[in-house]
């Protein structure tokens, strides 16, 4: 039997007792329940029958200020297609589609819908470097100066400055190691 069945039958058990008995507050003494918790279970008794005595949430399935369902459409494709989180999610919803929602609504909308963690691996952002590459070569070249410390013959310190430039478009690298660090240098390498 299941948890609905009795509370059915419990329920069913207290209306008949105030029936043979016809005594409303003394059934309810005996029970330990409200005169108007028995008065509500005898009128939804009444009119929908043992349907009536299962207990039912007293909350509405929707609320008024709830987020439209649209919009919770946007918030889970979002989060399922790009892995947003909810303040990116709120950043987009405004600039592309001009919906003003809170990050605390968003984060609500994913838990109600058990997509509040993001899957394994999309928690970090990665930063996405993308080479800036020329079709000529010689076109564009990248420059690096590396400051090198050494010691000398007599223990003494020496300083070497290491330039290097790339190629963006044949990555061939080249490279020369002067005593002065002087931007003449870097127009001659």
């Amino acid at each position: 039997m299941n948890t609905n069945k009795r509370e059915i039958q419990c329920k069913l058990r207290i209306l008949r007792h105030a029936e043979e008995h016809g005594h409303v507050a003394k059934t309810c003494r005996y029970f330990g329940i409200a005169r108007s918790t028995f008065y509500r279970w005898r009128q939804a008794y009444a009119e929908r029958g043992e349907t009536g005595l299962i207990n039912a949430s007293p909350i509405a399935k929707w609320h008024g200020n709830r987020t439209a369902p649209e919009r919770e459409e946007k918030v889970l494709y979002l989060r399922r297609k790009y892995h947003l989180g909810p303040m990116r999610i709120v950043w987009y919803l405004e600039r592309y589609h001009g919906i003003n929602v809170s990050d605390a609504t968003v984060s609500r909308i994913l838990r109600r819908h058990e997509l509040n963690r993001l899957p394994r691996g999309t928690r970090m952002r990665k930063v996405h470097t993308k080479r800036y590459q020329k079709q000529v070569p010689g076109h564009h070249f990248q420059m690096d100066v590396e400051f090198l410390t050494f010691k000398g013959k007599k223990g003494e310190k020496v300083r070497r400055f290491q330039y290097t430039a790339i190629d963006d478009a044949t990555c061939v690298r080249a490279l020369k190691v002067y005593e002065k660090h002087t931007q003449a240098r870097v127009r001659t390498h």
